[in-house]
C-alpha cells in the first residue's frame, strides 16, 4: 500500500508535512477540510507515507464480502451499536471511547464536519471522545492549493470545548480544500 501511494502523491504531485508527534500512540485524528470524496484517496495515501496508523470506523453492516475486505484493508473497523440483551444500546461515542481504552495503539480518523458541504460548526463528538478516552486530538489536513496533505497541531483536551474546538477551526482556515466554499470559513 505504501508503494502504491508513493505513486499516487508522484503522479499528482501531492507532498507530505509533519507526522505522528513522538510518544503518541492512540488519538483521535480529525481530517480537515472534508469536502470531496477525494479525501479519503490523498488522506489515506498520505498516512500511509507518514506511517500513521490510521483507522477509521463504519458500520458493521458494510463490512461484508469483496467491499468489506477493501474497506478494512484501508484502515476501516466495523462498528457494532446492536442492544445486547439486558441493556442500553451505546452511543457511537461511548463505543470508540471504549475502542480506545481498549487498545494500546489506535488512531482514529473522524471528519468533524460530518459531511462534504459547508457546515458552520463542527460536530463535537470526536472532542468528546478524546476527552473520555484521554487521548489527544490530531489535525490531519489536505490542503489541495499547495498539494500538501499531513498531520497539523496536537491538542490535549480539557474541557474546555468550545475554546479547544475554535482553536483547530482557525487552524482549519489556514487549509484549503477542493471545494474551498465547502471548508471551514
Amino acid at each position: 500500500m505504501k508503494l502504491l501511494a508513493r505513486f499516487v502523491f508522484w503522479i499528482t504531485g501531492w507532498k507530505t508535512s509533519g507526522g505522528m508527534p513522538e510518544g503518541v500512540k492512540k488519538a483521535v485524528l480529525i481530517a480537515i477540510p472534508h469536502t470531496s470524496n477525494w479525501d479519503l484517496l490523498f488522506a489515506r495515501a498520505a498516512f500511509y507515507l507518514m506511517e500513521v496508523p490510521v483507522k477509521f470506523t463504519i458500520k458493521k453492516e458494510v463490512m461484508v464480502g469483496p467491499l468489506g475486505w477493501l474497506i478494512k484493508a484501508l484502515g476501516g473497523i466495523s462498528i457494532d451499536r446492536k442492544r445486547l440483551p439486558g441493556k442500553r444500546k451505546l452511543t457511537y461515542t461511548e463505543l470508540m471511547i471504549q475502542m480506545l481504552k481498549d487498545s494500546d495503539e489506535l488512531v482514529v480518523m473522524v471528519t468533524p464536519e460530518g459531511t462534504r458541504k459547508y457546515a458552520p460548526k463542527w460536530k463535537s463528538g470526536f472532542y468528546h471522545i478524546a476527552l473520555g478516552a484521554g487521548v489527544p486530538i490530531l489535525v490531519g489536513f489536505l490542503d489541495y492549493k499547495n498539494k500538501i496533505a499531513g498531520i497539523g497541531p496536537c491538542l490535549y483536551p480539557d474541557g474546555n470545548m468550545d475554546v479547544q474546538i475554535g482553536e483547530l477551526m482557525a487552524f482549519g482556515r489556514t487549509i484549503q480544500g477542493k471545494y474551498p466554499d465547502q471548508g471551514i470559513r
